[in-house]
């Protein structure tokens, strides 16, 4: 199979035009998704070949973008539906939890909402207030609703491909600060990264950092600063938040006795809360030292002057590992 070098916004696009040339099911729809190509340009060139009828600019109204959406999911259509950032999700939450992800169980398996949410999510572009949200706990508290949050190109097409064929309602969370930070190859045409299986992004032994998205790019930053001191990092790049890859976490964290979890949405009930009390719970006996969290802080996310405070940064990881390490 052939391969280009892609950025993650460029294989977002890809794997939607590729779906939709398989399958005339499957629709795109949101704010300025047609004929503008999305704000961030993931939808550039699909209404130049599958036209407004299967690229749908809508009104600006995210409940209506989603409700939309159920009524196409639950009557045979597989719609990729666009929040246009994570921030402007909350008008549609009603549509989210209490429809889309209760179809299933509401009718006794007779109708689903094969569906997927992408929401450009998280901080480090600097733009005004409602833009950089990182709130994945709010549907991973959702029975009902799968999450995933690529970190690379590569992923970014296979998982949102899987996605789009999977009989549930997905959040599909795109971490916009690395849309175009960099690119990698990825192959041309379909292909799938399964949901439920974190990946090893980097081998280490004595301490594992657990992460996703855009966060995984700082651990995998911070653990080359740690191999200068001698410090072996493993990095677990999540992935998938749900289904989760408990097996893979376990396993390294099993191996290097040490676990700092790293996410930018506010620290008290964050996902990486529920992580800690998994792996306390699970492997108590084999932990050298308490599991740490390095998170973005219990405020309202800041204004762009104040954003670098704010998010967890390489530093702010040394310190974790390095207390971790000296327990």
């Amino acid at each position: 199979m052939s391969a280009q070098k892609l950025s993650i916004a460029q294989a977002v696009r890809d794997a939607m035009r590729d779906e939709m040339r398989l399958d005339p099911t499957v629709l795109v729809l949101g704010e300025d998704v047609g004929v503008d190509g999305g704000v961030f340009r993931a939808t550039e060139g699909l209404i130049e070949e599958f036209g407004a009828e299967r690229v749908i600019d809508t009104p600006l109204a995210e409940s209506g973008i989603i409700g939309l959406s159920v009524g196409l999911a639950a009557t045979g259509f597989r719609p990729v539906a666009e929040m246009q950032f994570m921030g402007f999700v909350y008008p549609a939450i009603n549509q989210i939890f209490s429809h889309a992800a209760r179809m299933r169980n509401r009718t006794r398996g007779r109708l689903s909402t094969p569906m997927v949410i992408r929401m450009p999510y998280g901080g480090g572009i600097h733009p005004p207030e409602h833009h950089s949200e990182s709130y994945e706990a709010l549907f991973l508290h959702t029975p009902g609703l799968k999450v995933l949050v690529p970190s690379n190109p590569y992923d970014a097409k296979g998982l949102l491909i899987s996605a789009i064929r999977s009989g549930d309602t997905v959040a599909f969370m795109e971490p916009k600060r690395i849309y175009r930070a960099f690119r990698e190859e990825v192959p041309d045409g379909a292909y799938t990264v399964p949901m439920g299986k974190a990946a090893i992004a980097r081998e280490g032994s004595d301490c594992s950092l657990l992460a996703w998205g855009a966060m995984t790019r700082v651990c995998l930053d911070a653990a080359e600063a740690l191999s200068a001191e001698g410090v072996s990092a493993e990095v677990v790049d999540l992935r998938s938040l749900n289904p989760l890859d408990r097996e893979t976490i376990f396993e390294s964290v099993s191996k290097t006795g040490r676990a700092v979890i790293v996410h930018e949405a506010p620290r008290t009930a964050g996902f990486g809360a529920e992580l800690a009390a998994d792996i306390s719970e699970h492997l108590l006996l084999e932990l050298l030292a308490p599991v740490r969290r390095v998170c973005g802080w219990d405020t309202v996310f800041p204004l762009s002057k104040l954003e670098k405070h704010y998010l967890p940064n390489r530093g702010r990881i040394l310190s974790a590992v390095r207390s971790t390490m000296e327990f």
